[in-house]
C-alpha cells in the first residue's frame, strides 16, 4: 500500500491489486466498482459526443489527447 498526500492536506491510500482481498470492505470493493463503471460511461459518452479524451501510453509512457478522428497528441 502507498499513501499519497493531496495539496489540500488529505492522506489517501492507494492499494496495490495484489492487496486488495486483505485491505478492502464489502462496502469497498462496491464503491470502487461504481467508479471504474462511472468513468468507462464517462469516457463512452465524450467518444459518442466527439470529444477529446484524455489517455496514458504505458508503453511509450506518456498522457496523451485522443481527438475523435483517433489522432493522439503526447504531451511533451
Amino acid at each position: 500500500m502507498t499513501t499519497v498526500v493531496t495539496k489540500s492536506g488529505k492522506t489517501i491510500k492507494v492499494i496495490e491489486e495484489s492487496e486488495k482481498d486483505i485491505d478492502l470492505t464489502e462496502s469497498d470493493e462496491e464503491m470502487d466498482t461504481r467508479a471504474v463503471e462511472a468513468v468507462k460511461a464517462a469516457i463512452e459518452k465524450a467518444r459518442v459526443c466527439k470529444k477529446p479524451i484524455a489517455g496514458y501510453d504505458n508503453e511509450k509512457k506518456a498522457a496523451y489527447i485522443e481527438y475523435a478522428n483517433g489522432e493522439r497528441k503526447y504531451a511533451e
